[in-house]
Parts: structure tokens; sequence; C-alpha cells
């Protein structure tokens, strides 16, 4: 009974942390509403969504949450993984911007669920221009983002489970860059009532991001002073989510998830996604944002091939963004 009632008191602790995280964030952003606040955080390479499954239920994927990309939408969905999982994901993203992803899970005895996860932004050189140079100096710079987390989640019952994310965010262009710690924190409950659950994640937690060094401002007078760069929020995330199977055979299955989020640095935003899956091998998916400027329709489709003590994913998902150019994300995981 003495166990019982210390483990019922830690269930509620952690509960009212995340709650609390999570009510926290979301009383600064609902006196904001709309899109005012776009462009107010710094490394927003953290909101491009990872999963090819994921993303092509349009990011629906909080109460999901069961495969290696579950480092990104919450943290207590490591604990769902079936097995342990490797996934790589590569992303085309608009203005010829590439997007690599890499998540390991790994369950261990006794300790609860592990992860690891590095995603990585790229572009190719830039030529430096100028107000008298508009084609070009003749010099090239870089911009990059990197991201490197390790995340913890336990199974606390057979319905409930928590997660926390570490995680090391770095922004590089030319010779300015700014770094930071973030955490992630996250909850997964199973109702009871057949496959419906819920969950909530409180995502890109952390302090303000700014630039090292000085740079040097004009005044009206015409002087040179030396200035320090301006400080940006992480782009919080609040994340709270459904899930369900209407339906689970071993020939035809349908889920299908919605999701509200509150990002810090713009407007509030619902989700819904839809997966049809056949012979437990193949899956088609789709997904619809609402409230987003340019983002709206996804959709894309996976399999699932066994290969000998080991499983092979292969997942696809094209994004349509409107006036800017597509998206295409692929993934490739490794069950075993």
């Amino acid at each position: 009974m003495t166990r019982n009632k210390y483990r019922k008191q830690f269930y509620l602790i952690v509960i009212g942390i995340v709650l609390h995280a999570g009510f926290v964030s979301a009383q600064s952003l609902f006196p904001f509403l709309g899109g005012q606040r776009a462009g107010t955080s710094a490394a927003t390479f953290l909101k491009i969504g990872v999963g090819a499954k994921a993303t092509a239920m349009g990011g629906a994927f909080v109460a999901l949450a069961n495969d290696a990309s579950a480092m990104y939408w919450n943290p207590a969905g490591v604990a769902q993984v079936p097995q342990n999982e490797l996934m790589v994901t590569h992303i085309n993203w608009p203005a010829d911007i590439k997007y690599e992803y890499l998540g390991y899970v790994q369950h261990l005895p006794y300790i609860g669920s592990v992860g690891v996860s590095c995603s990585f932004l790229h572009t190719d050189d830039m030529a430096v221009t100028t107000e008298y140079l508009p084609h070009g100096t003749g010099e090239y710079f870089s911009y990059s983002d990197l991201m490197v987390g390790l995340t913890w989640s336990l199974n606390m019952t057979n319905r409930f489970s928590f997660g926390i994310t570490g995680k090391y965010v770095r922004e590089d262009i030319a010779e300015l860059n700014m770094q930071n710690w973030m955490i992630d924190l996250g909850t997964y409950y199973w109702t009871g009532f057949k496959s419906l659950r819920f969950a909530v994640s409180l995502v890109n937690f952390g302090p303000d991001l700014k630039p090292g060094g000085h740079y040097q401002k004009k005044t009206k007078e015409g002087k040179y002073i030396q200035e320090d760069y301006e400080a940006f929020s992480p782009p919080t995330v609040f994340r709270i989510g459904s899930a369900m199977e209407f339906f689970d055979n071993e020939t035809h299955s349908l889920t299908g998830s919605i999701q509200m989020s509150h990002p810090v640095d713009n407007a509030e935003n619902v989700v819904i996604g839809v997966a049809y899956g056949f012979l437990k091998k193949v899956e088609l998916r789709s997904g619809y944002k609402i409230n987003y400027d340019e983002e709206r329709f996804t959709f894309g489709a996976g399999m699932k091939v066994p290969l000998a003590s080991t499983s092979l994913k292969i997942d696809y998902c094209y994004g349509e963004f409107g006036r800017l150019q597509s998206t295409h994300q692929f993934s490739i995981g490794f069950n075993f």
C-alpha cells in the first residue's frame, strides 16, 4: 500500500509539472492571438516536422508518436515504440534547403526507454552581397542549424507514460552563431475506451538565444557605436491531441488523430490526420492543417518489409505549400 501511495504521488507530481509548464506557456500565448507573433523566435528549424509518417498525417502525431520520430513530437511516445528502432529522414524544404534527421530508440529493462536524436539543416553556400555589389562580392557564406537530443521515457503504468528530452541547439550563419540548451516534456495516456489515447507535450522550452559578439551601429550624429545583438525566444510549442483506431484487424485498419498547438511565435492551429492500413504492410496517410498561412494539405504512404530478424519501413510525405515550393520527405526505419 505504501509503495502504491508513493507511486500515485509521483504520478501526480509529474502530471502537475507538465500541466503547470503548459499553463505557463499557454498563458503567455492566449492574450496575443493571431499571426502577429510570426518572426519573433530563433532556431525556427525546430518547427520543421520530422518523420514522413507523422508529417503525412499533417503532424497530428503527439497522440500517436509510435516510431523514432516521437522524440520530436512527444518524448513520452518513445516508450510506445514497439521495438528498438533506427530512423533516417531526409527533407527537401523550400528555397533549396535540406534537412536531415536521425533518431534511435532503445528499450532497457528496469530503466525505461531511451532515445538519441540529431537533426541538421543546411544550404549550399550563398554569395555575399552589399549595397554597392548586389550581384556578389566574390565571397560566399554558409548557413546551418544543428540539434542533438537525449530522451528518456517510462511506462509508469500500463496506461500512462512520461518522457523528457534534453537537447543542445546551435545556429550558424557566416561568422555568427548562437547556441543553448532546451528541454521537451510529454505525457501519453491510454483511456481504456477502445484504443483512444490523449497526449500532451511542451517542446523547445528554454532560455532566449542571442548571437555572440557585437556589431557597429550608426547614430543620428554619424558616429558608430558598438551594440550587442538582440536575444530571441526559442520556438516553444504546447501540443495537445488524441488518436484512436476506428477499426483494426488483420486486413484493414483506420486511424484518426486530431491535435491543437499553441506556438509561442505564431497563431494557434489545429491539425487533423488519418491513416488507412492494409494487411499491416501498406499504409496510406493524409492530413489537413487549419489556420496555417501556407501549409494546408499533406499526404503520403508507407510500407513495411520483413527482413530476416528485422523489418524495414519506407515512408514518403508530400506537403502542399501554396505559393511556396512543395516539400518532399523520405524516411527509412529499421525495427529489431
